[in-house]
């Protein structure tokens, strides 16, 4: 048997050597150099937000598995998209504890090839391999806490079936606060949940009864509600599948009650926080700032922009949400979902 090329080994066993894309033609991996410091400074884990990192080193996949080290205990933030999921991800930056990766791009690499026609066996193979290669730590005694695009909830039954150690968060924004957040964000957020509801369409997730030409009728915000009741099923469904390894969470908690939430999720994922650790992280910039722009924000600046957002768009934001809680009373989705983090 040839003796593992020596550069390959090394990329493989290097955390700083993210697994980025995944190239189904050629079966391989492209690799990006990312120290921590640019983990922590990148918004999310994307070509957009990597352009600095370099070229990529594309090495097959099962050259890149032949030689990866085992792996960190790892753990899932799956989230329903404007519920302060990078928040959460940011705060498990902790040399010595813990990584949060935020939204890497590879996964949504595996959903798109799934929905162009990938065998299922195939990506489901690939898949466990993924997890594999984002599950190297950056230091001794890591955890590794991958937070996927929400477009990859769709595939978070089987991340948790592959990986029977893992545990995770749903993290979820009430009705009233996702609507809020997409018509604040006008026309790109509008525009967003649409195609969220394409893809969960092409997934087989979305059973409510209506047809095709139903959700053409449906305004914005009603797409928007669709794709949130949605998620919210599918959240109901992990927890009565996986018990006690799922906690579920909602955005209002994060930001009021952001010590608590911080102490029992580094105990749902077994990192060892003591009270300074916790302290030292509510205090951080993950909490203070604002997670895509950098700016101080905080609960006061969250709420009046909810604020100035329900000026104008109130009455459309009431209107869907009522029509929501009836399509969700029809078909028995909870809009809270069980097994919460917090008692």
């Amino acid at each position: 048997m040839a003796e593992p090329d020596p550069a390959v080994v090394a990329i493989a066993r290097d955390a700083e050597w993210l697994a980025h894309r995944y190239d189904p033609a050629h079966d391989a991996i492209h690799f990006r150099r990312t120290p921590r410091e640019q983990h922590r400074t990148a918004t999310f884990l994307t070509d957009e937000y990597l352009a600095a990192a370099g070229a990529p080193a594309v090495i097959r996949r099962a050259d890149a598995m032949a030689a990866a080290p085992g792996t960190a205990p790892v753990h899932f933030i799956f989230h329903s998209a404007f519920c302060c999921s990078t928040m959460l991800a940011r705060a498990f930056d902790i040399p010595g504890k813990a990584m949060g990766l935020k939204e890497p791009a590879i996964l949504h690499d595996l959903v798109g090839w799934g929905h162009r026609g990938g065998a299922p066996q195939q990506v489901a193979a690939v898949l466990d391999d993924t997890l594999t290669l984002l599950a190297r730590p950056f230091g001794a005694g890591e955890s590794v806490i991958i937070k996927p695009s929400n477009v990859v909830n769709a595939m978070a039954p089987a991340m948790l079936a592959m990986r029977p150690g893992a545990h995770a968060l749903l993290l979820y924004a009430p009705l009233r606060d996702y609507l809020n957040s997409i018509a604040r964000k006008g026309m790109v957020g509008r525009l967003w949940v649409r195609d969220l509801l394409v893809k969960q369409l092409q997934d087989r997730l979305v059973d409510f009864g209506f047809g095709g030409e139903d959700y053409l009728r449906h305004t914005d915000l009603q797409a928007a509600a669709i794709g949130w009741l949605t998620q919210h099923a599918l959240f109901a469904r992990l927890a009565e599948r996986f018990g006690d390894r799922v906690r579920s969470l909602d955005s209002v908690a994060v930001t009021r009650r952001s010590r608590d939430v911080v102490e029992k999720l580094a105990d749902h994922f077994g990192a060892e926080f003591d009270g300074a650790a916790v302290d030292a992280v509510v205090a951080g910039p993950a909490f203070t700032r604002h997670s895509k722009s950098e700016a101080s924000f905080g609960p006061a600046e969250r709420l009046a922009e909810q604020r100035r957002a329900d000026e104008i768009h109130g009455d459309e934001i009431e209107k869907v949400a009522l029509w929501t809680e009836t399509v969700a009373e029809r078909f028995g989705v909870p809009l809270v979902p069980g097994s919460a983090l917090l008692a």
